[in-house]
């Protein structure tokens, strides 16, 4: 782990070059890893690679060595070495599918062992999400830049390997509580990439880290009950959500008495300073832009010309939450817990948006939610949407963490003491905060 203790005069000097210089190799090692001569090792003859497939906005940031350090330093390289050998081995389209499905559920599993410490972590804190994010993106590189002696679509191939990576393939266990006899109560919840990463590439999310810690663990109730939590952590992209990733997410979760039911889901994402926020509403609009996506995409609303995100089925343009609040915002320890009842609305006959401090008025189109009118709003209207047609009873909302501070002032540093003890925090408060409910 990397010293955070500010150097001084020449030592500091020493010290910012032989960290910078300790970036730059780590930066050439991944450069390697995506090299079409990498990507040969151990493939069958005829394999092929190009290093002319076009990078998008989120491969593109893998160039700054800091980013390249997160796959390096925290013991996820060994996918790297091993994905591009798996491609060549395919010979047909079909295998082509089941080689990415594999190798995205291996990223998965090996992103949950690293955080629930089944998995040496490298030198970088086991419950980072930053190092999932970074060795998802390489490992999409790759895919890009394999190109096979026949026919494949590679933006179904990375779609099958992003879903399988994210944890859409996996699901609720199986059997009893041993100690009760009874089935587990069921928690679905959802986190978030990285985002704002143009102006702070080393930025986590403290949702992704919190929901990589639960998943697939057993938590127990206020009621003395037992929950067993099911987790994804979705992309920070408009298309993403276009195309259906939060409904095939929730989907099956939302089906009742079905195979994979929940008892209760929450989308989880990072708010605002110092405190969590439970949304009273979520809005039906985007109105986010100039702010982008990971992709550098607008979702074409603003605050004075809100748009409905292309996909969604029928549904009000206001979704209060149906998650225990009262029990929720008990917790208040370390960060408080808020219940956030704002929301931005155009009222019926009017042109101009006004702010309510206590939800929408009768008539009214949604210009955002109390998650505002980006990603975050949205993923808690998807799902909940999705709840009130499916299962209406089940609660249902979204859960706002705090801004995750305590990166180092010295930028070629990706870790620091606060940094990790707030992340730890936050991602034990989530585990407090779901434990309140009683099911």
């Amino acid at each position: 782990m990397t010293n955070t203790r500010p150097a001084t005069g020449r030592a500091a000097g020493r010290t910012a070059r032989r960290a910078t210089a300790a970036l730059t190799a780590l930066a050439g090692t991944l450069a390697t890893l995506l090299a079409p001569a990498a990507a040969a090792q151990a493939a069958p003859a005829g394999c092929r690679t190009v290093t002319t497939a076009p990078l998008d906005a989120e491969q593109t940031r893998l160039q700054d060595a800091r980013t390249a350090a997160f796959t390096e330093r925290s013991g996820l390289a060994d996918l790297l070495h091993g994905f591009p050998a798996a491609l060549c081995s395919a010979r047909t389209a079909q295998r082509a599918q089941r080689v990415v499905d594999t190798w995205g559920r291996k990223l998965w599993q090996a992103g949950l062992d690293r955080a629930q410490g089944r998995r040496p972590a490298g030198e970088l804190p086991a419950l980072d999400d930053r190092p999932l994010y970074w060795a998802r993106l390489a490992m999409t590189i790759q895919l890009a830049r394999w190109q096979p002696r026949f026919d494949v679509d590679h933006a179904e191939l990375r779609a099958r390997f992003e879903d399988a990576s994210r944890g859409l393939e996996d699901g609720f266990a199986d059997g009893s509580d041993s100690g009760s006899g009874s089935a587990p109560r069921r928690i679905f919840i959802s986190g978030f990439d990285p985002y704002g990463l143009d102006t702070e590439p080393r930025r986590a999310n403290p949702s992704g880290a919190a929901v990589l810690q639960l998943h697939g663990q057993r938590i127990t109730l206020a009621d003395g009950s037992t929950a067993e939590v099911r987790a994804v952590v979705l992309p920070v992209r408009y298309r993403d959500f276009d195309e259906g990733i939060v409904e095939r997410a929730f989907g099956r979760h939302l089906e009742p008495g079905g195979p994979q039911s929940a008892d209760l889901i929450t989308s989880i994402s990072q708010g605002y300073p110092g405190k969590f926020t439970l949304e009273a509403w979520a809005g039906r609009a985007r109105s986010a832009d100039p702010y982008t996506d990971n992709a550098a995409a607008l979702s074409g609303g603003t605050p004075e010309h809100p748009v409905d995100a292309p996909g969604l089925g029928d549904g009000p343009q206001f979704i209060r939450t149906t998650l225990p609040t009262d029990a929720m915002t008990a917790v208040q320890q370390p960060y408080p817990v808020l219940l956030n009842t704002p929301v931005t609305e155009i009222p019926a006959g009017a042109t101009d948006p006004v702010d309510r401090p206590d939800g929408p008025t009768p008539g009214s189109r949604a210009v955002a939610g109390g998650g505002g009118g980006y990603l975050s709003n949205e993923v808690a209207y998807r799902s909940n949407r999705l709840r009130l047609e499916l299962d209406p009873e089940l609660p249902g909302g979204h859960l706002h963490t705090p801004v995750l501070t305590g990166l180092p002032d010295q930028q070629d540093r990706i870790t620091s003491p606060e940094f990790e003890h707030n992340e730890a925090a936050i991602a034990a408060e989530v585990r407090a905060i779901l434990s309140s409910a009683r099911l």
